[in-house]
């Protein structure tokens, strides 16, 4: 599941992985905190006559700075906006009183997430997930190829259910047995530690429950067309697949991948009676996600119903509440909400209002949404980005594309080491530069952002979100 740059948010620890680089450290965070803080209040006190856009441009400046610097926990700056609106504006009118603020969070794609979240501590409580990663390094048979075409396939599958740094240290903690005997400087321990960091970048774009950005993107895109857990994938799927195989393609050439290897002894874990019990609750919850179009059951209903049964059924422990990523769904809620504030209050409005953007090709403007969406997810949160440009793009294209669109440019900034925590946790294994990310990330992102912008809004229109 991908989301913090995070291309996933999620807190877990990975094993073997270093800190982050020294520019995400020191000063530099509370310096650029500080300038956008600054920043958001000489816009607010100088450059808006309203005094509702003006004190919404004050809260969301201040929210989006903290999400965008990652200077305190993602979930802060919805605690911030929650309660900061009710009491800046809560008197221009009952739209944002306490009540009405917390209303905007009540979206249904947060049970979509909370059974998704859910269903990831119950596979990685009973051994599912370390499972797929064995398997994957057993079913090699020796082949180095083939197992870097396993270990992206396994590692994608991983992240499109649960959230990608899991994924991630799962295959790590696999594949560590034969990194330990590789060389740091050997193309296959290179090749290996990018196909992981690979497969956990784009595996989030698949599923609706893959990422922050996919969730914000769903609910803003609600109000025009419902996009359903099947419409995603649809369009998704396909994409999520030919970024995965022009990046095998680049690391089997790049780095010369051929011949054989020898494969660990150990043997994999039987799984134990629970385990299979929650693989058929996720095997039935995939089912009826999928099927949505035949039964007419919502997804996040399905995803309630798969939360009451792993609890319900003892396969998840009252102690288990605290292993959900409340962190992730608080930071989901808070985007959602800064979309509706900036809506409502008429501050995307009035920043556009000057701007004729008719003289602009749609290819253009689009294109640009989804190259801006990848660079500064490249550089900080993916979902922060996803909360500031998302309501931007439905004021100038009010459709149920546009958000998708945007979140796909989200999941395309994987090029540096600090873009993503997986990133970071494949560089602190060792023999992994800075180069060997931006010679793969930088053409899977420029190829990326050129496919959606071309095709995105066709392909989406055949599955009815014009």
């Amino acid at each position: 599941m991908s989301l913090s740059s995070p291309h996933e948010i999620h807190e877990e620890p990975a094993p073997h992985s270093t800190a982050l680089p020294d520019s995400r450290k020191g000063w530099v965070r509370p310096a650029l905190a500080l300038v956008g803080v600054a920043v958001s209040v000489l816009v607010a006190w100088l450059g808006v006559d309203s005094p509702i856009v003006a004190r919404s441009v004050l809260i969301a400046g201040v929210c989006l700075t903290l999400w965008l610097t990652e200077l305190v926990p993602p979930f802060v700056p919805t605690l911030l906006l929650l309660g900061a609106t009710p009491a800046l504006l809560g008197a221009q009118g009952p739209g944002y009183t306490l009540p009405s603020v917390l209303g905007w969070c009540a979206d249904p794609v947060l049970a979509l997430f909370l059974g998704g979240f859910t269903l990831e501590v119950a596979a990685s409580r009973h051994g599912l997930d370390a499972m797929v990663a064995q398997h994957v390094v057993r079913l090699a048979r020796g082949s180095q190829r083939l197992l870097m075409l396993l270990v992206i396939g396994g590692v994608a599958f991983l992240s499109m259910w649960m959230s990608n740094i899991a994924a991630a240290a799962m295959m790590l903690a696999a594949l560590r047995p034969l990194l330990q005997s590789s060389p740091e400087g050997s193309a296959l321990r290179r090749a290996l530690l990018l196909s992981v960091a690979l497969g956990a970048n784009f595996g989030g774009m698949a599923t609706p429950v893959g990422s922050g950005p996919n969730a914000i993107a769903i609910s803003a895109a609600s109000p025009h067309a419902q996009v359903t857990f099947v419409k995603w994938m649809a369009f998704a799927l396909p994409l999520t697949g030919l970024m995965l195989a022009v990046g095998y393609a680049l690391l089997v050439v790049g780095y010369r991948v051929r011949g054989r290897f020898e494969p660990p002894t150990a043997s994999a874990k039987k799984l134990t009676p629970q385990a299979h019990q929650v693989l058929g609750i996720f095997i039935a919850c995939a089912a009826l996600w999928l099927t949505e179009p035949l039964h007419g059951l919502p997804a996040p209903i399905v995803a309630l119903g798969a939360t009451v049964a792993l609890f319900g059924t003892g396969l998840l422990r009252r102690e288990d509440l605290g292993r959900i990523d409340w962190s992730t769904l608080i930071l989901i809620a808070g985007g959602i909400a800064l979309g509706r504030l900036v809506e409502r209050s008429g501050v995307v409005a009035t920043a556009l209002g000057g701007v004729d953007w008719s003289a602009w090709p749609q290819v253009a403007q689009v294109g640009l949404l989804v190259a801006l969406a990848a660079v500064l997810s490249a550089l900080m949160s993916n979902t922060g980005t996803s909360a500031l440009l998302i309501p931007i793009s439905l004021q100038l294209f009010p459709s149920a594309s546009i958000p998708v669109l945007v979140a796909m440019g989200c999941s395309f900034g994987i090029p540096f080491v600090i873009s993503t925590p997986p990133n970071a946790m494949v560089a602190g294994e060792g023999g992994v530069e800075s180069s060997d990310m931006m010679r793969l990330g930088l053409p899977l992102m420029a190829l990326g952002c050129l496919v959606i912008t071309l095709t995105g809004p066709w392909v989406l229109r055949l599955f009815g979100l014009p």
